[in-house]
């Protein structure tokens, strides 16, 4: 059982700091209680008192001589550890701290969070807070919080780290009808996190969407995770506060953690298929729109109006925030001016005119969906003299029901259109007061669409094998840092990027003149020349850089002038020499580069390069790891990529060289956490390729490697290459044991068309059917810390192909893990399913999982004869299936988390 359901589902509540004193927060949390129509039994806890609010008090928990779900505490900050020692000890569930005084309190509350944390770890209790506001579940009437109402009931899921703003939103969300399955305040999240309320609101079938206030973020991991686990089912949809730097120093000394960079938010939520929003009011009109409406499939919009001026305003928002205007069809055209007057506007918008009454409103907006370049639709109206706000309503609900693409509404007034709009929401179509919300809903829908195709698109397959040297990386940076630098000399920093296949010029150092003439000559005129210090990393600035040096004269000439106005600008510079490279001309600069993120880790910045990137700051930023559609998204949404793909006649760069390029790349920054920044500017590229002329790399004096697990840096896990693993079946095929990934989708679908009825039967007790994408990216696309899936791949008749599939899906703390198997027939009885069960087994081991399970059929005898072999305990669980289970052994120090 999930413990947080001892919070949200209790039967009985003790309310610690209880009080009669009205005004104060123990009186409006047990007055809340107690009068909001909960049915459990509710304990008021106060020695001073003996009775509250005309129920009977108690001392302290023991005195209830009842078992207690939930104990609510509002007491002094000094009070609580000892309060929750005491919950701890009498066998409370769970906890909701209200007090204050924590960790946004110094040192003092730092040591009092730590010790609440401890009892909290020791009796295995959950806690939701400190400095928070509680939480509201209408469905049961629970009102566990000091809010002034009682929220309303429905299917959004609603978490906030301001209290003060859940209580402006609580008065909101009453006025204008908004109800919600959970409303939570989350205090400073010391111990209940946004991932662990993303994960119980995600298989809550009463929680249609989920939204969140967010000042800052912290186990940031388990939070891409889990939101990566249910976007595509249920919208997370967030409210990111502490976007500029004072925002940002507000939130810190709000919350107590980091608030982040804002474009590294960005890019998880996007990598997460989150969507980001910029107002309150934004938060909720998405909520509400991706309930009742279909998402659309582009971001082409049509908007029908009565009126030019308002549809003039929604293009030019529309246009201003990515969205495109729908460019109508002949037949379309051909359909308006069949219904319309003459005088209609013959475009889009489509201005029906100010008389148009409800059945030219419907017939235009009817045309205008059948469209095939339309995704979605924006009707406006106007309330003129002849208008009739609720009959146009109500057509425009009646082709809602019909068509699968979403329909906005703006019925633009007050009092005049208040029953349209009536109209509109009981009929499920979203409405607004001015069309530019119409349109910002419509973007944030579409964010969701392309977000959600990103996250569970079928990545193509790498150009070549890629072998990069970490070894020698390794040993590099570590003579590097031993010598108590954290800065690489220009020809160091090309070292590591050659170690990881991304292409440099010929390059080397020269100290003195022979040496200047010597690789001057093995390299070819005309050459570059550059100041090698690791402390001159702007060479420019310093004197430190000539170009188009055409013969040797001009190389000895370049050589000490350089290393004069180096020496002039930098005294005080280690300088190694001059290095001397290729002069390379390729028509686009780029940059590409990594910083690492406060919150998020190593973060991947590309976009247009040169002298001028900070002038034009034309950058995307993506998160490691990386695959060639990931990496293809990354670039498409920066504005260089128009050139880079051939414009006006002029040749484009070879795209797929800088997608593989990026995919290299995130593998450097995913390796070596010691590396602090990366700075590739420019890497110049056209349609025969690219190459690193600048690169510069700066370590991380905090970081030692042995100090992190694999990948621990990280907050998106990358494939796990150590478990490949070569095996010879019984009958000596070769096969290659490894974890699955996106790109095995094809080979996934061939799998299924190549194992028998009866072996589909046994795996998924039923017939599947079609097996389409959506399915497929299921078992292709995962997370790899929450699941685990080892195919065997041979090779049959030349072409590389599947024998088999063992996988292992956890939950969301790890603890527990589903078992299932799948080996073609062909290969059945060549110890394919031993291997696969041996090797699933321990890795389970090594996660530190508790508990292996599996659901098999009685007639699949020789799975059930595979679990007992290993020491599964069998039970029958009905006429057709029995329930397999193992206890794992782990040792506490053992485990790793993931």
């Amino acid at each position: 059982m999930n413990p947080l359901k001892r919070i949200f589902e209790p039967k009985t509540v003790a309310v610690i700091g209880a009080s009669n004193n009205e005004g104060s927060v123990g009186y409006a949390l047990i007055s809340n209680m107690i009068g909001s129509g909960f049915k459990g039994t509710v304990y008021p806890i106060n020695f001073k008192h003996k009775s509250i609010y005309g129920v009977r008090s108690y001392s302290k928990l023991q005195d209830t001589r009842d078992d207690i779900d939930l104990a609510i505490i509002a007491t002094p900050s000094h009070t609580v550890p000892d309060l929750v020692k005491e919950c701890g000890e009498y066998g409370v569930g769970g906890i909701v701290i209200i007090s204050a005084g924590f960790m946004e309190a110094g040192e003092e509350g730092h040591q009092l969070t730590e010790t609440v944390l401890g009892y909290a770890k020791k009796y295995n209790m959950r806690i939701i807070g400190p400095n928070c506001l509680g939480f509201i579940k209408p469905s049961i009437k629970l009102n566990a919080s000091f809010a002034n109402k009682m929220a309303l009931p429905g299917k959004i899921a609603f978490i906030s780290q301001s209290g003060a703003l859940c209580t402006a939103i609580l008065d909101w969300s009453v006025e204008k009808n908004v109800g919600f399955s959970y409303f939570v305040s989350i205090g400073s999240m010391v111990d209940v996190g946004f991932h662990d309320l993303i994960d119980y609101f995600g298989n809550d079938p009463n929680t249609s969407s989920i939204v969140i206030y967010m000042e800052s973020l912290t186990h940031t991991r388990k939070f891409m995770s889990a939101a990566r686990a249910f976007a595509r089912t249920k919208p997370i949809i967030v409210l990111k506060a502490g976007k500029s730097a004072a925002g940002a120093k507000v939130a810190l000394s709000h919350t107590g953690t980091l608030a982040g960079n804002d474009t590294a938010f960005d890019a998880a939520f996007k990598r997460a298929g989150i969507i980001p929003v910029n107002t309150i009011e934004e938060l909720f009109n998405a909520a509400q729109a991706l309930a009742l409406q279909p998402r659309p499939k582009g971001k082409r919009l049509a908007i029908v109006t009565n009126a030019g001026g308002p549809g003039v305003l929604a293009t030019d928002h529309l246009i201003m925030h990515g969205g495109e205007l729908a460019q109508l069809s002949k037949e379309t055209f051909d359909k308006l001016n069949k219904v319309l007057p003459p005088a209609w506007s013959h475009n889009n918008p489509v201005d029906v005119l100010g008389d148009a009454g409800a059945t030219k409103y419907k017939e235009a907006t009817e045309a205008v969906l059948l469209d095939s370049d339309v995704d979605g639709v924006l009707v406006v109206l106007t309330p003129q003299a002849m208008t009739k706000p609720a009959e146009i309503a109500a057509e425009i609900v009646t082709l809602g029901k019909r068509f699968d693409k979403p329909i906005l509404a703006s019925w633009m007034g007050e009092k005049d259109v208040d029953e349209g709009c009536n109209v509109l929401e009981d009929g499920g179509i979203p409405v607004y007061r001015i069309p530019e919300n119409a349109v910002n809903t419509f973007m944030s829908m579409y964010k969701y669409t392309r977000n959600i195709e990103a996250l569970y698109e079928t990545p193509s397959t790498i150009p070549q094998s890629f072998a990069p040297n970490s070894e020698e990386t390794h040993e590099l940076l570590s003579s590097i840092i031993n010598s108590g630098r954290f800065v690489l000399t220009e020809d160091e920093a090309k070292q590591v990027l050659t170690n990881y296949e991304i292409p440099i010029t010929r390059n080397g150092v020269a100290s003195d003149e022979e040496e200047v003439k010597k690789l001057s000559k093995e390299i070819g005129f005309p050459v570059v020349m550059k100041i090698a210090s690791p402390d001159i990393t702007h060479k420019t600035d310093a004197g430190g850089v000539m170009l188009n040096i055409k013969n040797e004269e001009k190389a000895l000439e370049a050589f000490n002038e350089i290393m004069t106005k180096a020496k002039e600008a930098r005294p005080d510079a280690d300088i190694k020499g001059v290095l001397v490279e290729e002069m390379i001309n390729k028509k686009y600069e780029l940059i590409i580069g990594s910083k690492k993120d406060p919150i998020f880790g190593p973060v991947i910045v590309f976009g247009m390069g040169g002298v001028a990137v900070e002038v034009f700051k034309d950058l995307n930023v993506g998160l490691p790891p990386l695959n060639m559609s990931l990496a293809q998204r990354i670039i498409e949404e920066t504005k260089i990529y128009r050139l880079l793909k051939g414009y006006r006649g002029m040749k484009g760069a070879d795209i797929e060289a800088i997608q593989f390029l990026l995919y290299k790349f995130a593998y450097l920054v995913m390796d070596f956490p010691q590396i602090k920044e990366i700075d590739i500017n420019p890497f110049v590229v056209d349609h025969t390729g690219g190459v690193v002329l600048d690169a510069k790399i700066i370590l991380d004096e905090t970081v030692s490697p042995s100090s992190f697990k694999d990948y621990s840096h990280l907050v998106i896990p990358p494939y796990p290459r150590e478990l490949n693993e070569e095996w010879t079946m019984r009958d000596g095929t070769e096969t290659l044991i490894r974890p699955i990934k996106p790109e095995d989708e094809p080979m996934e679908k061939e799998l299924f068309e190549r194992i028998s009825k009866q072996t589909e039967y046994f795996r998924f007790f039923g017939y599947l059917g079609k097996v389409d994408h959506d399915m497929l990216t299921r078992f292709t696309q995962i997370d790899y810390d929450r699941e685990i899936a080892l195919i065997a791949k041979v090779m049959e008749d030349g072409k590389k192909t599947m024998a088999g599939v063992v996988r292992l899906v956890s939950d969301a703390n790890n603890e527990s893990a589903e078992f299932a198997i799948l080996v073609v027939d062909k290969y059945q009885g060549q110890g394919l399913g031993n291997k696969f069960m041996d090797k699933i087994m321990k890795i389970a081991e090594d996660r530190g999982i508790k508990k292996v399970y599996a659901s098999v059929l009685h007639a699949n005898v020789v799975m059930l004869h595979m679990f007992r072999k290993r020491g599964f305990t069998i039970r029958h669980e009905d006429g057709q299936t029995s329930y397999a289970e193992k206890l794992l052994k782990v040792e506490a120090e053992g485990a790793v988390e993931v």
